[in-house]
């Protein structure tokens, strides 16, 4: 894989400025893919381009959320009933 040097925004080469970034694109993804996150930047705001392993490894292990409630706490102890009292009054 042959990498351009002339697309850096700094002098670290893993920072573009989003008119680079857009122009070589492909590259940017290359150099996530195999050299590590690449950040890109707009006006001062920043955000970063990485592989899907490094993104599963910060993501971590989430549950579905079908999964999160059958595995959650159970209902035991909770006093489900409902309040019979009158309700209360109010004026519209």
């Amino acid at each position: 894989m042959k990498l351009n040097n002339d697309s850096f925004s700094n002098h670290d080469p893993s920072v573009w400025n989003l008119a680079d970034a857009k122009n070589k694109f492909s590259e940017v993804v290359n150099r996530a893919l195999h050299m590590g996150p690449q950040t890109i930047s707009r006006r001062g705001e920043k955000v970063v381009v990485i592989n899907e392993s490094s993104y599963q490894k910060l993501r971590g292990d989430k549950l579905s959320f079908i999964d999160f409630l059958l595995k959650g706490p159970g209902l035991e102890g909770i006093d489900l009933k409902r309040d019979k009292s009158s309700m209360r009054k109010v004026s519209l």
